[in-house]
């Protein structure tokens, strides 16, 4: 009964519904995945663990410990094992919103509320999902997630989806992962999400100060500035559709218009590209075309960080302290957390 219990609030986590074949594929994904964990001290100490591998396991070992000890993440079970899942993504995240808005649908369950995705173990599920909403006129978008999170109810495993990336970037999903085992609050994605960026940013810089080389620190500093040319970029694009969508145009108009700023995203991005000396990584978020969806998604990331950041400073750099403090603004009522945040932001600009 514990174990079935359990089940039923990870089918919540992982963006159940009601029908009994999307239960199936998540109790099935599921229940696979935690069979097939490995316990990472065991695995270190296995003579027949190919080196690479137990490199990597050892580290992450490290980087485990240090986000308990310096950044006041939980000290639980979750991440002290390893699964290989053969694939590039573990699950599937379907965002939809109307043609002519950036606000996502959204789907609500009993553990963690409204969320604005409906996440799958297959990829052709998804798809075929995705597929239904288009067909009603959404703008859809299907994003690969390569990290597991159960939200602290089970003992999430890394997966090699995310253990062969470099050191500062597994580091960082580490953080994004155990922040939203820190603090979680049901039904306002764009809070828990852009927390979890923001204790993933200030984690990775830490670690780095006291464990990178000169090279790692040059990477990363490269690799945020250019993560910050593109936020920049895509977000000045939603204001622009966000005004656009409130105007009195006639729809058609703001059809046309829509189009004219994806355009125009396109061509900055070029021009960006350009100026990194070609640096295609992010041109596969601009494969298969843009939409509202594909904002909405990113927006949900990043929206209140410079909040965060500032809720951060305000506590002197105490990650305790800062994390209280966060706890204590997703007690407010949603108009009141927004409001706190957009005082945040401000001050912070």
């Amino acid at each position: 009964m514990a174990l079935a219990a359990l089940v039923a609030g990870t089918l919540a986590l992982l963006g159940g519904c009601t029908t009994a074949g999307y239960y199936a594929q998540s109790i099935g994904g599921h229940l696979d995945l935690m069979s097939k964990r490995k316990d990472i001290g065991s695995l270190v100490e296995d003579a027949s663990t190919p080196p690479e591998l137990k490199s990597k396991l050892e580290r992450a070992k490290a980087i485990r410990e240090y986000a308990t000890e310096e950044l006041a993440l939980p000290d639980n079970g979750s991440y002290r094992s390893y699964v290989d899942v053969g694939k590039p993504y573990v699950t599937w995240n379907v965002v939809a919103t109307p043609a002519l808005s950036l606000t996502a649908k959204t789907w609500c369950f009993v553990v963690v509320g409204c969320v604005a995705y409906r996440g799958y173990f297959d990829e052709s599920e998804a798809r075929r999902y995705g597929e239904q909403l288009a067909a009603e006129g959404m703008d859809v978008a299907i994003a690969g997630a390569r990290a597991y999170s159960t939200l602290g109810w089970f003992d999430d495993p890394i997966l090699n989806t995310i253990l062969f990336d470099s050191e500062y970037r597994f580091a960082g999903t580490l953080f994004h992962e155990l922040a939203h085992q820190r603090l979680f609050v049901t039904g306002d994605t764009a809070f828990n999400e852009s927390y979890a960026v923001a204790v993933e940013r200030e984690g990775v810089r830490r670690w780095l100060a006291r464990n990178g080389t000169p090279a790692m620190l040059e990477a990363y500093a490269v690799e945020h500035e250019r993560q910050e040319g593109f936020l920049t970029l895509v977000l000045s694009t939603r204001d622009k559709l966000e005004a656009l969508y409130a105007s009195q145009m006639d729809d058609a108009m703001k059809v046309r218009e829509k189009e004219r700023l994806f355009g125009a995203l396109r061509d900055g991005y070029a021009q960006l590209k350009a100026s990194w000396g070609g640096y295609a990584g992010y041109d596969e978020w601009f494969a298969n075309g843009l939409n509202n969806a594909k904002l909405a998604l990113l927006t949900a990331y990043n929206v209140h960080v410079p909040a965060f950041e500032r809720l951060l400073a305000e506590q002197h750099g105490d990650m305790g302290k800062f994390h209280q403090a966060a706890e204590a603004l997703s007690r407010l009522s949603r108009e009141e957390r927004d409001a706190a945040l957009a005082r945040l932001a401000a001050e912070a600009s």
